[in-house]
């Protein structure tokens, strides 16, 4: 991702990473707008143990581990840190941001955050937020606004974004980095039941969404795996 930031020409759309789990393929497979959005990256990280499982039984190319964005974020902050590049936090309730901001400059204290924004803006504040963001020209943009909002983001305002070396969508990582949600241990990751964790967390909100979309992902990586 630096060295992606680092060869991005300034004047052309940011390279647009994102991330794919089972929740992902079952809309991307319902609907052929959401696929098509995905279709548009430079490349797609599997934020997802089934993934990682299913590609290892099923497909000639098995997937090597899988990249979770909260893990992912430590490991290039870590680096941001020795090589002095810069971030961008867009996303989550300006609580959210803020708590997530801290906890990153407590963790991170060299790491040179160019700016951040909760993610609810629109109309004239949006448009000026775009001004900003390209003006600051952050390495990295990470972007927290859920699928398929932060998908949209990019199709419809990566352009304005000339001066960004990457957009990494991070649906909601920022609420775990300022401690809102907990992830689950090492060993139920590695087991491929971290989405069990997050509904028993919260049922209200992932009981019906995981119950609805995890049959169809089920299928289609079993019926789709190359």
């Amino acid at each position: 991702m630096l060295a992606a930031a680092r060869q991005h020409r300034h004047g052309s759309r940011p390279y647009y990473f994102t991330s794919a789990n089972g929740e992902v393929i079952a809309q991307a497979r319902a609907k052929s707008e959401i696929a098509a959005l995905f279709r548009e990256a430079d490349q797609i990280f599997a934020d997802g143990q089934p993934l990682v499982l299913a590609s290892r039984l099923l497909c000639r190319t098995p997937l090597p581990e899988r990249v979770a964005t909260t893990d992912l974020f430590h490991d290039v902050a870590k680096l941001a840190e020795n090589e002095a590049a810069t971030f961008y936090l867009l996303g989550s309730t300006e609580a959210g941001n803020g708590k997530a901001v801290a906890a990153i400059r407590a963790s991170y204290p060299r790491l040179r955050i160019a700016g951040h924004s909760h993610g609810y803006l629109t109309g004239e504040a949006l448009d000026n937020k775009l001004d900003e963001i390209d003006a600051l020209a952050p390495d990295i943009l990470w972007l927290g606004l859920g699928v398929p909002r932060e998908q949209v983001f990019v199709r419809d305002f990566g352009s304005r974004l000339s001066n960004v070396g990457v957009i990494k969508t991070s649906g909601g990582l920022f609420d775990h980095l300022g401690g809102k949600v907990q992830r689950a241990p090492l060993w139920i990751q590695k087991a491929g039941f971290e989405w069990l964790w997050r509904m028993l967390m919260e049922p209200r909100r992932l009981f019906w969404r995981y119950f609805t979309t995890n049959p169809r992902a089920l299928y289609a990586l079993l019926r789709y795996s190359q």
